[in-house]
């Protein structure tokens, strides 16, 4: 058996997240079924990050066991040939056995993107949070500094996540401004169930002055859910890296 590591991009705007439900469709079903049209086997496909719905990838990593004789370096075109247009597999490569695309992982790394200008632009609607109201991009850059390190990030987490060990820690953390784009970058070893959009939000909450720039060191201590922004929608959040 031959161990297949695939990195994959994907628009996530017509699926709902990365891992299969029974009644949805979603983005490792449609490349699970198009392994199995390739290669006339059942794979199973385990991806690196169950990216939710709406959430974009530019670098999701997948591998499956195949007995397939289909040389690796033609194995992306072959698969991309069934692929629907908003996915494509953008490499693959043989791994050894023991390979697991999601607990080999050493880190990973997501961009959100924040759309800020009065009116919704109609042609990046579905690839970032716009935010009608002015934010103070001074503010929000003077709270990365508390994210960083390692932290409790129980405060970050959805509700009801069932994750115990809620210690992460994020080792870079960015925001930039281009004109009405916002594009926040962070980097840690790992993260909690909607960590990153709750970020996100919370920043946006310093953004316009609902709360300061030194709270976040106590929401961070507090780890209490309801002292952290609002979720950021899923619709700005991109997986940028994975780390092995």
């Amino acid at each position: 058996m031959r161990n297949i590591m695939l990195v994959i991009e994907y628009d996530g705007t017509n699926y709902h997240g990365w891992q299969y439900q029974k009644n949805a469709l979603t983005v490792q079903e449609i490349i699970t079924k198009a392994i199995n049209k390739i290669t006339s086997e059942n794979v199973n496909l385990i991806g690196s990050s169950r990216t939710d719905s709406g959430v974009h990838a530019l670098y999701q990593v997948a591998n499956f066991k195949t007995k397939t004789k289909i040389p690796v370096e033609k194995l992306p075109y072959a698969i991309n040939s069934v692929l629907p247009d908003d996915i494509v597999v953008k490499s693959a490569k043989d791994v050894e056995d023991n390979f697991h695309s999601r607990y080999s992982a050493k880190g990973k790394r997501y961009r959100y993107i924040i759309f800020n200008r009065k009116f919704e632009s109609p042609i990046l609607r579905n690839y970032s949070w716009h935010v009608s109201y002015k934010l103070s991009l001074e503010k929000m850059k003077n709270s990365l500094c508390y994210f960083k390190g390692t932290h409790d990030f129980s405060a970050f987490k959805a509700s009801g996540s069932p994750v115990k060990d809620s210690i992460r820690t994020v080792t870079e953390i960015s925001l930039e401004k281009d004109e009405d784009i916002i594009k926040f970058e962070i980097e840690a070893d790992g993260f909690l169930y909607n960590m990153v959009r709750i970020i996100v939000g919370t920043l946006v909450d310093v953004g316009i002055g609902k709360i300061e720039p030194i709270e976040i060191k106590n929401i961070i201590e507090s780890k209490n859910r309801n002292m952290a922004g609002k979720t950021a929608p899923p619709q700005g959040l991109y997986l940028l890296k994975i780390y092995y």
